[in-house]
């Protein structure tokens, strides 16, 4: 399936875990721990560099849409590209943007380096999380789910408590300097673990037009919902492009679902019920954690200094950490199909706790802020994994760009939303606050019982996964039934749990 390696380079650390774990860590924190740091510091930001809230507002919405459409390209690009090359120019990329940023003086200058930094690690991130998943054995592939957790979602949970330390100290580029320094960190390891490999198929089409009406549907869907800031919903500048972006990725989805050559395997996703329930599970999750935090500190914010009401969400990281174990645990288990659904049931306990009291006491923030960290970290890494295993391991960076593209969509994107409709509806900001978390609390729940329905309508049943024949690129981990098999097949259950055509 692949071709020879195109040369004998291999760098001092190359097939060592520990330096190729490292350098995914040091790739994905960056951009990850800055998007959730940014709310205590844009003040600081926008006066120094002399920038509106709006512009500032514009900046987060395009470095997102260069996030969601990394995702996209570090697919193609591994199609027909040397791969561990192509990884290293990523590296350097991210370097560049976090530069940019860091040493910005002008709003042109940092706007730019937050684009590089979002495309740069989405790039990363499909690059390297997979290969690092499976170029280790069956051993390391506990560990690269748990460090993989932990870079996510932990470096979002610790984003607000960094946030409120660099603004408490006045200052901003303290911050960026480091993220720069890690993201240098990242290109030394990725040259150190250099390995050379080949494209993953020369012979699969390019695909340009598919790339372009993403990136453009990404692009203006963030361009509508950063407008928020200061326009309203049905205003032109804000509902056009935002309509009109959703409608280019839906296009997308549909012709890659539709195509013979796709670039996506959104027909082989999208077809099956477990893949197709996990990534539900996944998009409530995220739509659903941003009213569990943006919303709830922006409340807070006038009542508490940055450095306070950072360490009131501090828990959130506790939650992530213990839950990026608990994924560790449950990996070569059937518990892998039932810890999304107990994140989402956390999630939903979590959201509760905050909508209890407006704005919510320190113990209510933090009890609540503990909760939403583990149902945030059991929900939608487990899926991610649910959906990849559900898929033959070849397919697992399509699988991971995928969830990724839909993911960042629904949680950057739904922000601006949720935090429109909290000052615009209701007679003021707490009661807004209020239905907004009364929303997402209804979407965490949706969140969970519907992908039990699906699994019920397609009569998937849990399975402990079969990691070698994944591992061996020999088969799926298990057998996924066809979506809505139940409905459209009469027979007996049973029939539907293992696929009797597969060893």
């Amino acid at each position: 399936m692949f071709d020879e390696p195109l040369t004998n380079l291999r760098g001092r650390l190359a097939g060592r875990y520990p330096a190729a774990a490292a350098m995914v860590v040091f790739a994905l924190v960056p951009y990850l721990a800055l998007s959730a740091a940014l709310q205590p510091v844009t003040p600081i930001i926008a006066k120094d560099l002399h920038m509106s809230l709006q512009t500032m507002s514009l900046g987060s919405g395009l470095a997102n849409a260069g996030y969601a459409i990394g995702t996209v390209l570090a697919v193609q690009f591994a199609q027909h590209l040397p791969q561990r090359r192509m990884m290293v120019l990523y590296a350097a990329v991210l370097v560049i943007g976090s530069i940019l940023t860091a040493a910005a003086s002008s709003p042109v200058m940092f706007i730019t380096g937050r684009v590089l930094q979002g495309v740069g690690t989405s790039l990363l991130l499909i690059a390297a999380v997979p290969p690092l998943a499976l170029a280790f054995g069956l051993d390391r592939l506990r560990e690269t789910a748990v460090i993989m957790s932990v870079c996510i979602f932990g470096a979002v949970a610790l984003g607000p408590t960094i946030g409120g330390i660099q603004a408490s100290a006045g200052a901003w580029r303290p911050l960026f300097w480091i993220v720069a320094l890690i993201s240098v960190a990242a290109l030394v390891l990725s040259m150190l673990t250099f390995e050379d490999s080949p494209p993953m198929d020369r012979t699969a089409p390019w695909s340009p037009g598919v790339i372009g009406l993403a990136a453009v549907g990404c692009v203006a869907a963030f361009y509508g919902s950063s407008q928020l800031l200061t326009h309203r919903f049905l205003e032109a500048i804000t509902v056009l492009p935002l309509l009109a972006g959703l409608g280019l990725i839906v296009v997308v989805i549909v012709h890659q679902y539709r195509s013979r050559g796709p670039l996506l395997t959104i027909r082989s996703l999208f077809s099956s019920t477990i893949p197709v329930a996990a990534l539900v599970l996944a998009l409530f999750a995220a739509a659903a954690s941003v009213s569990a935090t943006d919303l709830t500190a922006s409340l807070l914010a006038p009542h508490y200094t940055p450095l306070h009401l950072g360490l009131l969400f501090l828990p959130e990281l506790a939650g992530a950490v213990l839950t990026a174990f608990a994924l560790g645990a449950v990996m070569k288990t059937r518990g892998m199909h039932y810890l999304p659904l107990i994140g989402m049931a956390f999630l939903a306990a979590g959201i509760a706790v905050l909508r209890i009291e407006l704005p919510p006491s320190q113990a209510l923030t933090l009890i609540g802020a503990g909760l939403t960290g583990v149902g945030l970290g059991a929900s939608v890494a487990p899926a991610l994994f649910v959906a990849g295993f559900s898929l033959p391991s070849n397919n697992l960076q399509r699988v991971f760009a995928i969830v990724e593209l839909m993911r960042a969509v629904a949680a950057f994107m739904i922000a601006p939303l949720f935090a429109h409709f909290a000052v615009t509806v209701g007679s003021n900001p707490i009661a807004g606050t209020g239905i907004a978390l009364w929303i997402g609390l209804g979407l965490a729940v949706a969140g969970g019982v519907i992908p039990v329905v699906l699994y019920a309508l397609g009569r998937a049943r849990p399975q402990t996964p079969k990691l070698e024949r994944f591992i061996n690129m020999e088969g799926p981990a298990w057998y996924s039934p066809p979506l809505l098999a139940g409905v459209r097949d009469r027979r007996p259950a049973h029939a539907a749990v293992e696929d009797p055509s597969r060893p």
